[in-house]
């Protein structure tokens, strides 16, 4: 992690140059988790974001715990993660000014169709999660401190239950992303807990299938925060703010969040979870 650390900081200081000459037009760097990445809505967002504005953003992609770390270092504007406890802690210790939700989807837990646990249609993740350990049912964990892991972790903690080997194996190349651990999840034939929208991304290239889903502890909370320029004096925080503005409002970054994955997959991958998306669309 430390060297993939490294990597991604040395990128930006090769990046530096040009950057600040485009900083004139305006210009926001993301930090961003991987999923959303995977799932191609952080693309169209910034597609959509520049032609409506003008104003350029450039994206990294990492865990959220290692979005949060690069964040840390002054270079980004901008983070997109999921991991709540993470996230109130960068606020907390100064380096975020905010959290400002702006979508959720949810996490599912996927295994072999055969599904030898047995876990398959169990509408309680935490009863299914106990299902997997009391059968000793081959479980992979991305293990890299992300979203994802966070989120596993929280759940396998409200089980009260401390998975560990040989049954619960932890990825050594999970910092890698959602698609490089479901690929290895299917290649063990085991099981997982992954985002919706990364399981579907890859559906057509694993035999994976989704066995649990639709408990309200599955919910997958996306939240943006816009680094405090007091510990990061070089961010572009008028241009970070216009781009947050337009991702929360209805009518721009919401709306293409309610409507991304429609064509592709029949439903939209995220939900707008904004205050403003809230208040014009109580319903919804």
């Amino acid at each position: 992690m430390k060297r993939r650390l490294g990597f991604w900081l040395s990128g930006l200081l090769l990046l530096a140059p040009g950057l600040r000459a485009q900083e004139s037009r305006g210009f926001v760097y993301l930090a961003s988790t991987i999923g959303p990445i995977d799932s191609g809505i952080v693309d169209a967002l910034e597609n959509a974001f520049e032609k409506d504005t003008g104003i350029h953003v450039r994206h990294v992609g990492a865990g959220t715990g290692a979005a949060l770390d690069i964040a840390r270092q002054g270079s980004i504007d901008l983070v997109l993660v999921h991991a709540k406890a993470l996230e109130e802690k960068f606020v907390a210790d100064g380096y975020g000014t905010e959290r400002v939700p702006l979508m959720y989807n949810d996490f599912v837990i996927v295994g072999p169709p055969a599904d030898p646990a047995g876990i398959k249609g169990t509408k309680d993740a935490l009863e299914a999660l106990k299902t997997l350990a009391a059968k000793s049912a081959p479980f992979i964990s991305r293990g890299d401190n992300s979203g994802t892991h966070v989120a596993e972790k929280d759940l396998w903690t409200k089980t009260g239950l401390k998975p560990a080997a040989p049954w619960y194996r932890v990825y050594d190349k999970g910092a890698e992303g959602n698609t490089s651990t479901l690929l290895f999840t299917d290649a063990q034939n085991a099981y997982t807990v992954i985002d919706r929208a990364s399981y579907l991304g890859v559906r057509n290239k694993v035999k994976l299938a989704i066995l649990v889903e639709g408990d309200e502890a599955l919910l997958n909370h996306i939240s943006l925060i816009p680094v405090n320029p007091a510990k990061c004096p070089k961010a572009h925080v008028q241009a970070a703010a216009v781009f947050v503005a337009w991702l929360t409002n209805p009518d721009k970054g919401q709306k293409l969040i309610s409507e991304f994955g429609k064509d592709t997959y029949g439903q939209a991958l995220f939900i707008p979870e904004s205050k403003d998306w809230k208040a014009k669309y109580p319903s919804k």
